[in-house]
């Protein structure tokens, strides 16, 4: 059995077998040529024009499939599909080859399915002119079809830089093209100005691609002139939309070229379902005979363009275009500029031109040859007419004339196929009368292929005449990153109301106010308590600190919302807490307005502003977060009007008004004595008075209690 097997290389088996496959995928079939065509289109186009289908009545468009098979070896639906792309209907390049009538979907839906080849019809566009207006005339080379029983040409005529005007996409094997289009009367300014002088700068006549979807380019200088100068580079595209407020309503009319519409609804939807976008209310697809709309409705009080602008983050109503301009030259695949592009599209339209005037020179110097026989006949015309007369056989007419006349054999033809009607005077010299004009044509045409300059004359003439008849307005605008206000983080953040519990074990629930109120008891351990309530906002900062001195920072948006019925997030886990390490209090902010006051069991109190506590950068942790060497006996939060009872362990206290506490700088400061202490007897508890009666202002209205003086 092991004699029949073949012990190959992988590296052999790959160049032998592997290697000409991928070479055809790259060459024939997925990367567009500087026509600006791949082969699928350019059979299918190069079809319907021998259909005479471009100047004709439309045809159903499974007739042009069953043509197109002649020279495109692929299934109907292939091929089908290839022609949906390139119609007026599906609305996917700039400047449609395909007249279409029917259903052949949109490029902006995905669910919105073509209708079959037997119910729709098409004929060429009228922009097919510039494709094939030299195509009979040899400006192109031809080839054998698939079963070498017809002809197709290699590449079509095309009389303006088509490469650039409509999008293209191809996925070969270990490369690929993404080509974004551009507006054909911008291109055409850059491809004349190119002719004039190379040295042009594109950017002066290119400003930016543009999509038949419409939208809008975030534009950006250097990144737009990356992608003109190099072929590569990404730049973004957002929806354009109106807010309709008697509806309280979003209708977005025009999405980026690279997404569809149910890929927004889908995402929009699940946005909704998670919980990350809460004002929407309904989302859904209106699109009808007047175009493309998709329809927001927003819950009252919604900010319409917060909201965009949370969606074009978070969804592709604002996506990216990656460009990778990959061009077959000559069989290689090349990535370009779009300067180069150009370059190589005005070699290429100059050979095409050299190719038709040597093709129409050579007809005219046939006929003028023939005519130069003919003015020799003119010079005795009765003895032309006595020699085929008195010539006894047919094929001795020409050899006769031949001697006679001293012409050629293809003279001597031309002249013998002269009707009798024909062979008079006037007739023969109004005919010569064209040898003056083919003499001068036949000049005037040598003179242009000789020239450089004149050959981009030539070229220059039909851009112009091409961007007159074709050319229209940009439809993608442009908005420049400067004029963007660009939200900031905080306003993707939804707000609303929600009641913080913090547990002696260690557990922190976020209940929104809506839940609370329909909500049971609060569900906690059974050896647990509920040491701290606050009532705040989702867009707060939370302050922890812990019994090491340490305060953790968090979004209150960051911890899920939680249920009554549930113990909350354990903070431990949450905040990586060191070992033993506990949180002894919370506070949360928005402003960092304030203070923090700190009490120690020796009497002292530490006031520190919580503007301390806010740092420049997103720190999770700041250690020395208030003073260590003593044992902290309470943490709270007070404002300048606020009072504060110190409470002593046996019990004694007094009613401090915060005013009169010196703020300290230093978070870890150790304070001001506040309370007067004995060494058996310290300071066991401080509290914030909610309300201060008239006894309490007469004790506040004292000065502080220093060492050794009595309460």
């Amino acid at each position: 059995m092991e004699d029949n097997v073949i012990r190959q290389n992988i590296t052999e088996t790959l160049e032998n077998n592997y290697m000409p496959y991928a070479m055809s995928v790259i060459v024939s079939r997925a990367l567009p040529e500087i026509d600006g065509f791949k082969p699928s289109h350019r059979k299918l186009l190069y079809t319907m024009y021998k259909m005479n289908l471009l100047k004709s009545n439309r045809t159903k468009s499974a007739n042009i499939v069953g043509q197109t098979m002649k020279l495109n070896p692929h299934g109907d639906g292939a091929i089908y599909e290839t022609m949906v792309r390139l119609t007026k209907g599906y609305s996917a390049l700039n400047t449609p080859f395909v007249d279409s009538k029917g259903n052949f979907g949109k490029v902006y839906s995905r669910d919105m399915a073509y209708a079959a080849s037997r119910y729709t019809e098409a004929k060429l566009s009228d922009i097919c002119i510039e494709l094939f207006r030299d195509i009979e005339e040899n400006a192109v080379d031809y080839i054998d079809n698939y079963d070498s029983t017809m002809k197709e040409p290699v590449l079509l005529p095309v009389t303006f830089p088509n490469i650039l005007v409509n999008p293209n996409q191809g996925i070969a094997v270990g490369m690929a093209s993404n080509i974004c289009s551009f507006n054909l009367k911008e291109i055409c300014d850059a491809t004349i100005n190119y002719l004039k002088n190379e040295k042009t700068e594109m950017s002066k006549y290119i400003v930016a691609p543009d999509f038949p979807t419409g939208g809008s380019i975030l534009y950006n200088e250097e990144e737009m002139r990356e992608i003109l100068n190099t072929g590569r580079g990404s730049f973004k595209v957002r929806s354009k939309y109106t807010y309709v407020k008697k509806e309280n309503c979003i209708e977005v009319t025009e999405i980026p070229y690279t997404t569809t519409v149910e890929a927004i609804i889908d995402k929009i939807e699940d946005l909704v379902k998670t919980g990350k976008v809460k004002e929407i209310s309904d989302v859904r697809d209106e699109t009808d005979l007047s175009g493309l709309k998709l329809t927001i409705d927003l819950k009252r009080n919604t900010d319409a363009d917060v909201l965009m602008e949370k969606l074009f983050k978070l969804t592709t109503l604002q996506d990216s275009f990656s460009c990778n301009f990959n061009v077959l030259i000559e069989g290689k695949p090349k990535v370009m500029g779009v300067k180069e592009i150009i370059a190589n599209w005005c070699l290429f339209r100059q050979q095409c031109i050299i190719r038709k005037y040597t093709y129409a020179i050579e007809k005219m110097e046939k006929k003028h040859h023939l005519l130069l026989g003919l003015k020799q006949i003119l010079l005795d015309i009765d003895k032309a007419i006595e020699i085929i007369r008195n010539t006894e056989k047919e094929k001795e007419v020409v050899p006769n004339l031949m001697l006679t006349f001293n012409i050629s054999e293809m003279q001597a033809e031309y002249v013998a196929e002269i009707k009798l009607r024909h062979l008079n005077k006037q007739y023969i010299l109004n005919t010569l009368k064209e040898l003056e004009v083919l003499e001068n044509e036949i000049t005037k045409l040598k003179d242009i292929i000789g020239s450089e300059v004149k050959v981009k004359k030539v070229i220059i003439d039909e851009l112009k005449q091409t961007q007159k008849k074709y050319a229209k307005e940009r439809v993608t605008d442009i908005l420049n990153y400067a004029e963007i206000t660009a939200p900031t983080q905080e306003a993707f953040i939804e707000d609303y109301n929600v009641r913080l519990f913090f547990t002696d074990h260690q557990y922190l629930k976020k209940i929104t106010l809506v839940s609370l109120r329909s909500s049971g008891e609060q569900k906690i351990k059974d050896d647990d308590t509920i040491i701290q309530e606050l009532d705040s906002s989702n867009k707060s900062d939370l302050l922890l600190f812990s019994n090491k001195c340490n305060v953790y920072k968090l979004k209150l948006h960051e911890i899920e919302d939680t249920k009554a019925s549930q113990f909350g997030v354990y903070l431990p886990n949450l905040l990586d807490l060191e070992e033993n390490e506990q949180i002894i209090a919370i506070h949360t902010t928005i402003d960092y307005s304030g203070y923090m006051l700190f009490a120690y069991d020796t009497g002292k109190i530490a006031k520190v502003p919580v503007l301390a506590y806010e740092t420049k950068t997103n720190r999770k942790k700041l250690i020395k977060a208030y003073y260590s060497k003593a044992k902290c006996i309470g943490i709270t939060h007070v404002v300048e009007e606020d009072y504060i009872r110190l409470i002593r362990e046996d019990g004694k206290c007094a009613v401090v008004p915060v005013k009169l506490i010196d703020e300290k700088v230093k978070r870890d400061s150790n304070g001001v004595q506040v309370l007067n202490i004995t060494k058996k007897i310290g300071m066991n508890r401080i509290e914030r008075l909610q309300e201060v009666t008239e006894d309490n202002i007469l004790a506040a209205a004292k000065s502080i209690p220093v060492s050794g003086k009595q309460i």
